[in-house]
């Protein structure tokens, strides 16, 4: 009886030991699928504490010491992320700026996750590249309205910056360019999700934030 419980219970154990394995191992394969730095590095560490302590339980002590020596890695370039607070700057340019055609070409496949139209050939009041140092990382396209309404048609980042600084940058910057409310006329459904969490509300179906 003893012995039959006890193979039982080794049995359950070593499943549960497999299974932690198997959860560790997804975690470092999603966080490999992750375009944005941060998003990698959180779910990478993840994925490494849970390393470790399957290490632990495999008495696997390598395996422990090198996901441990990620965990430090990970922490150390999140730190740095953080702490090195990124310095944009705003170009404008006339809508029909070549350079402007070139980064919508480059980034159009990208751009329609979240913006179901683009179109090259509108007349824009607002036409920006937005720069970090002096590499374009976003786009932003917009038509003037009524009393500092501004109509949305594209705020777009590159992968690489989708870290919400950029967003910060950009509202503070429509502030002092006396906007006092944002409409999003062009997005997707996926879009519509991330644009109310980021503030934005329906109002008389239109999606509006008020800055």
């Amino acid at each position: 009886m003893i012995l039959a419980f006890s193979a039982i219970f080794c049995y359950n154990f070593s499943m549960y030991v497999e299974l932690i394995g198997y959860l560790c191992s997804l975690l470092v394969i999603i966080s490999m699928l992750m375009t944005s730095v941060v998003k990698l590095r959180i779910i990478n560490t993840c994925g490494c504490i849970i390393f470790v302590i399957y290490a632990l339980l495999i008495n696997s002590i390598p395996t422990a010491i090198t996901n441990a020596c990620l965990i430090v890695i990970n922490l150390y370039n999140l730190f740095r992320l953080f702490k090195n607070v990124r310095k944009y700057s705003i170009v404008k340019l006339p809508p029909s700026d070549s350079f402007v055609r070139f980064f919508l070409d480059a980034h159009e496949r990208d751009m329609k996750q979240f913006y179901p139209v683009i179109n090259k050939n509108l007349v824009y009041d607002y036409t920006c590249l937005i720069c970090h140092d002096t590499n374009p990382v976003g786009l932003f396209l917009a038509k003037t309205g009524e009393d500092g309404v501004l109509n949305l048609h594209i705020a777009y980042t590159i992968p690489s910056y989708r870290d919400s600084s950029v967003e910060k940058y950009l509202l503070n910057w429509l502030t002092n360019e006396k906007v006092k409310k944002l409409v999003a006329v062009n997005f997707t459904e996926g879009h519509k999700k991330y644009l109310k969490k980021s503030g934005f509300t329906e109002e008389n179906g239109n999606l509006v934030k008020k800055i």
